[in-house]
C-alpha cells in the first residue's frame, strides 16, 4: 500500500495542507485541501505526477472537516462520479454557517464572547466558508473507531482522535506503524482546540482539551515509526514531539491559571490577557483555548466557576 503525500496551497494562516492518495485499489484520497484555483490545480498536478486522474478515485476520506481538510470534497466526488465520501458522525463542519447554528452561538455567549465580537467573527466565518462546498448528511458514510479501509493488499485502521475537533479520526498501517493523523499531530505548531458543541448532548461544551490528551496518549500507545500529519513535514520521533506537547500544554496550563483573579473572568476575558494582539479569525482561535485550558482547570479542581447573567465566570479558588 503506497502512501504517497500531495501538499497544496490554502489562504489560511497555517500554510500549506497536506493530502495523501493511497495508491492502490480502491484509489483512495485521505483529505481534499480547500474549494481554491490554486489548491485543485496543485491536487491535479500531483495526481498526475502519480499517474492518477481525479477520475480515478473510488473514495474521499476526511480526517476531520474543517475547510483546508475538507473544502473539495464535493466538488471531487461529482468528478470521480459519486466516489464515497467517508466522515465521522461527530463531525459538522461540512455543513454550511457553523455559527449560524444556536448551539455554536449560545457556546461562545457562555465564554463571555461580547455581541459585537460575535458579529464579527459570523462575518469572518462567512470568508471562511467559502472554501468549502458543503456535504449532505446523507452523501457521507460514518467512520467509525476501529473500522477498517480495506485495500487489494491491506487495510489502514480508523483510529477516533477527538480534541481538535469532535471528530477527528487518525488512520494507522499496523504493518509498519505508521499514521495519517490530519490536525491531531503537527511537527511544528500544537494543535488548536476549537470550540464545539458537545456531539451527545449539543447544550453543554465538548471538552476538548481533555479529549486531546487521551488521542495523543492513545497515539503514543501505537508506537508510531511515522506520522503523517496535516500540515508541515512528517514526524519520524513521536515520543519526542508528544513530550514537547505536553510540556507547551503545562505550559499554557499554569499561564491561564495564574491570569484568573480572585474577584473572576471569563474566558474571552482570559484570552485577551493571553493574546492582547489577536485579531480576525485568531480572537475566536483564542477564546478556544482559553475556554479548552479553563475547563481542563476546572475539571482538576484548580478553579470555581459559577454562572453569571449567562456567563461562565473563573475564579481562583479560596484559601481557609
Amino acid at each position: 500500500m503506497k502512501i504517497i503525500p500531495i501538499s497544496l496551497p490554502t489562504p489560511f494562516y497555517i500554510g500549506a495542507v497536506n493530502v495523501y492518495l493511497i495508491k492502490e485499489d480502491p484509489l483512495t484520497l485521505i483529505d481534499t485541501g480547500p474549494k481554491t484555483t490554486e489548491a485543485i490545480d496543485a491536487l491535479r498536478a500531483g495526481l498526475r505526477q502519480a499517474g492518477i486522474n481525479i477520475g480515478d478515485i473510488r473514495r474521499i476520506v476526511l480526517t476531520h472537516a474543517h475547510e483546508d481538510h475538507c473544502g473539495l470534497a464535493r466538488s471531487l466526488r461529482d468528478e470521480a462520479k459519486d466516489a464515497e465520501v467517508f466522515v465521522h458522525d461527530w463531525e459538522t463542519g461540512h455543513r454550511a454557517a457553523r455559527l449560524e447554528h444556536e448551539e455554536n452561538l449560545k457556546l461562545l455567549q457562555r465564554a463571555g464572547v461580547p455581541d459585537d465580537e460575535i458579529q464579527s467573527m459570523r462575518r469572518l466565518y462567512e470568508q471562511v466558508r467559502q472554501y468549502a462546498d458543503s456535504l449532505d448528511d446523507e452523501h457521507c458514510r460514518a467512520l467509525n473507531d476501529e473500522d477498517e479501509l480495506e485495500f487489494e493488499t491491506g487495510m489502514l485502521r480508523v483510529i477516533h482522535t477527538p480534541g481538535h475537533t469532535p471528530g477527528s479520526c487518525s488512520f494507522l498501517r499496523e504493518a509498519d506503524r505508521t499514521i495519517i493523523a490530519g490536525d491531531c499531530v503537527l511537527k511544528r505548531v500544537t494543535p488548536n482546540p476549537v470550540i464545539s458543541p458537545d456531539p451527545i448532548d449539543p447544550s453543554r461544551r465538548f471538552r476538548s482539551l481533555a479529549e486531546y490528551l487521551v488521542s495523543l496518549a492513545r497515539v503514543r500507545s501505537f508506537a508510531p515509526t511515522l506520522v503523517y500529519g496535516g500540515h508541515g513535514e512528517p514526524i519520524h520521533d513521536y515520543e519526542e514531539l508528544f513530550n514537547r506537547y505536553l510540556r507547551a500544554i503545562n505550559e499554557r496550563q499554569a499561564t491561564v491559571l495564574r491570569l484568573v483573579p480572585k474577584n473572576g473572568a471569563t474566558a474571552w476575558e482570559v484570552s485577551r490577557q493571553m493574546f492582547p494582539d489577536a485579531d480576525d479569525v485568531h480572537r475566536f482561535l483564542a477564546v478556544s483555548e482559553a475556554v479548552a485550558h479553563l475547563d481542563q482547570a476546572h475539571s482538576e479542581g484548580k478553579i470555581a466557576l459559577e454562572l453569571s447573567d449567562s456567563r461562565e465566570v473563573y475564579r481562583q479558588l479560596s484559601r481557609e
